[in-house]
């Protein structure tokens, strides 16, 4: 298959990158966009996977263009795209909403009007925060109603629905927490914070799943795998994915210390309420993966395995 990764800096990205440097086994072709230059992390993982044998690269794309889109899917012979682009901040999203739509609604939008006159498959990357405005103790699954909190969510929701109408073969990836060795994330932030303060505050009232991106990666190379066998057949539809269990973000960040070695620091519970924001998070977003499990024959890691992993590739950076 020749797939199109877009938002390609990005974690998501980047692990699909290393994913792509076995390209040749899998038998796909992978082409990166953004509209980023690459930087930082990015840059000197393309150094080190220089031989490769593969162009894992970064191609400029504006996927609000759509005859930019429309015209790199027709000369490259695209079958699938990965779409990891999305406005993700999610305070600043309250104040610049028309941006977070052009972004997580109206970009979806192109995407898969492309690929439904181009007959791929549109994998998109959505979010657990379309869930949060009704109570819920339960996992969620994939036919909950959205009732999302503020203007990233909402505007993720949008995404979906204008996928969904387009008539275009998808499969929507809801994930959430996501981190990785890439970036700016949590369990980087922390693994700083937990180093060098003696004490730190964690929300302990919202709760959800950490998801490691190499996790997520493989999941969307089997996902892409399974379509390109199964082609017209292949199921499509809303999925959930994260990694395995439960925690806030207080017991996620306890994990980060403990495995780190950082036991100097004296983690403490808080209310979110203690760090004031222009949005309420999901204070419950787990997510119910039993569809996508059965469906591709994924089997999860549990979010503490996941975890000791990304913290070993960091050390060994």
């Amino acid at each position: 298959m020749n797939i199109l990764v877009t938002g390609a800096n990005g974690q998501l990205g980047n692990e699909l990158r290393l994913v792509a440097a076995d390209a040749p086994a899998s038998g796909h072709r992978f082409i990166f966009t953004d509209i980023n230059d690459v930087s930082g992390e990015s840059a000197v993982m393309l150094r080190r996977l220089g031989g490769a044998g593969v162009d894992l690269s970064t191609r400029r794309l504006d996927i609000t263009d759509p005859e930019a889109v429309r015209s790199l899917v027709r000369e490259s012979g695209i079958d699938a795209v990965v779409n990891c682009a999305a406005y993700t901040d999610v305070d600043a999203a309250e104040s610049h909403p028309d941006l977070a739509e052009l972004l997580n609604a109206r970009a979806p939008q192109i995407l898969a009007e492309v690929m439904r006159d181009a007959g791929g498959l549109l994998v998109h990357v959505s979010t657990d925060y379309v869930f949060g405005g009704d109570p819920c103790n339960t996992p969620c699954r994939e036919g909950q109603t959205g009732t999302p909190t503020g203007v990233y969510g909402l505007t993720k929701l949008h995404g979906e629905q204008a996928i969904q109408a387009s008539g275009c073969r998808y499969v929507i990836l809801r994930t959430a927490w996501l981190y990785s060795e890439f970036g700016k994330n949590f369990v980087r932030t922390m693994l700083r914070l937990t180093a060098e303060k003696p004490s730190l505050k964690v929300v302990f009232d919202q709760v959800g799943t950490p998801t490691y991106a190499a996790d997520l990666a493989a999941a969307i190379v089997t996902i892409l795998l399974c379509h390109s066998e199964r082609s017209e057949e292949s199921p499509c539809g809303i999925y959930h994915y994260s990694n395995e269990g439960v925690c806030s973000w207080y017991d996620f960040a306890k994990a980060i210390a403990g495995y780190a070695g950082h036991a100097a620091c004296d983690i403490r519970p808080c209310h979110s309420d203690e760090f004031p924001s222009p949005v309420r998070r999901p204070a419950y977003s787990v997510l119910d993966k039993t569809l996508v499990k059965r469906t591709f024959g994924l089997s999860i890691p549990y979010w503490t395995d996941s975890l000791r992993r990304c913290l070993a590739a960091l050390t060994t950076e």
